[in-house]
Order: structure tokens, then C-alpha cells, then sequence
């Protein structure tokens, strides 16, 4: 059984309550204990005249324990012999709630918290945690409920997958799931009408170079197919030839669980933002360690902003 708990952020609003579910879900799969936190946000001036526990809970009220207990009863109401425990945080929200991934099995946000607006499509605490975690960060948008049965990863570089491809192979196991392995590459036309740098899918073509990583932007073999820049055939080739190697050691490992290759010619971002409409968990990596600053890249950010539903976004150290 394991002892690292799953983390979830509570702040009471709806989307927030979608991720406890989740993470309840989650928690009782692993075997794991489930930690919600709630770091309610205050006003910088209440911060700075009185920054105590004493004077927070004079400042926020009863909130907190309500957001703590609306999320204790719709755990329970997905995973009800779940051991539970709550704790609430004091400081800014974005940076209590992802220290609380310290140590932890996973960390669970909402795609926005309270107050947040409908147009922004990543919220402050969500966003600051994928991109400063030390652990896997689960981002759940529009959970629905319906079940898929696979879990999409999106792999770039055979050499490039060791955290992403363990992460994902284990949740299809214990999903009982298909793992569906996704390597997009694609190109931008020079202004002369040719195949743009002479890199065939390196995560830099517009994906950006800081995070691109594991996000399934894929550099598909670009010495091999220097040569063949207009033959999308040899590109694909060389790209599933890389894939099918990759996977293959995971595959040994877990040989009771169903493995697709699916190589995409299309920008990575938009590539993997589709499958989270097809699939339970859709898995991408974040280049950097969690104290090398932002180090999320724009297909990150593309996945992240145009998800239907949840997305773990797994460090990578380089």
C-alpha cells in the first residue's frame, strides 16, 4: 500500500469540488490516503497587518472549514472507506498549495479556483503549481464522469520519457486501460513555400524550447530526415520506429496492459488537447526541476488552456 498520500486543493468552488472527487478516485485506486488542503486567498493589506493563524481565522471566518467540509463529503461520496485528513494553509494560495505537493504521490487542483473569471482559462494556483510542483500535478477541467478507458501520454523523444511513460503505464494498469501513446510532429512552410528549419517536429518550431520536453512535441529522427524534409512518410517512419522503441522496456513491464502507437502530423499542443476529449488522463511532461523557475512550455500552456479533462503534467529533470 502506499504511504505518500494523494494532495487535493480545496477552496469550495465547484471546480475545486471536481478535483476532490478525483482525487478521492484517485487516492482509493493507489491505495493512498487523500490530504485535502485549503489555502484560503486574502487581501495583501489583511497579510501584512495580521499575518498570524489567529488573525487569518478572524479574517476568513468560517469559510475554510465549510470548503473543508464540503470537500470531506464528496469524498466520501466516491470513496467512502478513505482515510482523509484536512489541513488548512496560511500564505498566498499558489504557493501554499503547491508546497503541499512536498513529498506527496500526486497534487490535485481545479482548472480555477473562487472568483476566478469564466475567460481565464488556467488559474493562478493551477497554473503556478504545474509549473513549480516538485510532483506529478494533476489539472482537472470538466470532469464528467464517462470513463474512456485510456490514458493518453504524449512521449517526444525516446531517450526523453522516463518520468511521463512509468506515470501513465501505471495509471492504465490500474485503470484496467488502454495506454495510448501520442508523438505529433509537424512544421512550418518557409516563406519560399518549403518545410520550414530543417527540424522536423523539434518541440522549438513554435512549441517553445523550455518544457516542450515530454509534451509529445516530437523530434522525429531530424538528422535522419534531413534529407527527406517533404516526405511526411519517412518522417512518420522514422517517428514510429522511435515511439515503438521508447515504449518498449514499459511494455516488458507491464504486459497485461493494451499499448497504441499513434503518431500525428499537427502542432503537439493542439494535438494532445484533443485526446483529453477521448481519454480518462491525458500525461505530459515539464522539463526542469521544480526550483529552476518557469519551466513550462507553450505546449504545456496549449494543453493546459484548451483541456476537456484532466491532465497530469509529470517534472522532468533534464
Amino acid at each position: 500500500m502506499a504511504t505518500r498520500p494523494v494532495v487535493v486543493g480545496a477552496d469550495g468552488s465547484e471546480e475545486s469540488l471536481r478535483a476532490v472527487e478525483w482525487a478521492a478516485r484517485e487516492a482509493n485506486r493507489h491505495g493512498a490516503p487523500l490530504r485535502i488542503v485549503s489555502a484560503p486567498a486574502m487581501p495583501p493589506r489583511m497579510w501584512a497587518n495580521d499575518a498570524g493563524p489567529q488573525g487569518v481565522a478572524r479574517a476568513l471566518g468560517s469559510a475554510p472549514r465549510r470548503a473543508l467540509g464540503e470537500a470531506i463529503t464528496r469524498s466520501k461520496e466516491v470513496a467512502p472507506d478513505l482515510l482523509i485528513d484536512t489541513d488548512q494553509l496560511t500564505g498566498p494560495p499558489a504557493l501554499a498549495v503547491t508546497g503541499s505537493g512536498s513529498g506527496a504521490l500526486m497534487l490535485v487542483v481545479g482548472a480555477r479556483g473562487v472568483g476566478g473569471f469564466a475567460a481565464l482559462l488556467l488559474g493562478s494556483v493551477s497554473r503556478y503549481a504545474a509549473m513549480h510542483a516538485s510532483c506529478p500535478v494533476v489539472v482537472v477541467r470538466e470532469e464528467t464522469g464517462a470513463v474512456h478507458n485510456e490514458v493518453a501520454v504524449g512521449v517526444r523523444d525516446p531517450h526523453d520519457a522516463t518520468a511521463t511513460l512509468p506515470f501513465a503505464f501505471e495509471e492504465a494498469a490500474l485503470r484496467g486501460a488502454t495506454l495510448v501513446a501520442v508523438h505529433a510532429w509537424y512544421w512550418f512552410p518557409s516563406g519560399f513555400g518549403d518545410p520550414g528549419a530543417g527540424d522536423s517536429g523539434a518541440g522549438d518550431s513554435g512549441a517553445g524550447d523550455s518544457g516542450a520536453g515530454d509534451s509529445g512535441a516530437g523530434d522525429s529522427g531530424a538528422g535522419e530526415t534531413a534529407g527527406h524534409m517533404t516526405d511526411a512518410g519517412h518522417i512518420s517512419a522514422v517517428a514510429s520506429r522511435n515511439l515503438t522503441e521508447a515504449l518498449r522496456k514499459w511494455r516488458e513491464k507491464y504486459p497485461a496492459v493494451p499499448v497504441r502507437e499513434d503518431v500525428v502530423h499537427g502542432h503537439p499542443g493542439r494535438v494532445l488537447a484533443s485526446y483529453t476529449a477521448r481519454a480518462d488522463l491525458v500525461v505530459i511532461g515539464r522539463h526542469g526541476g521544480h526550483d529552476t523557475g518557469p519551466a513550462i512550455g507553450a505546449v504545456q500552456h496549449a494543453v493546459l488552456n484548451h483541456a476537456h479533462g484532466p491532465v497530469a503534467i509529470v517534472p522532468v529533470q533534464s
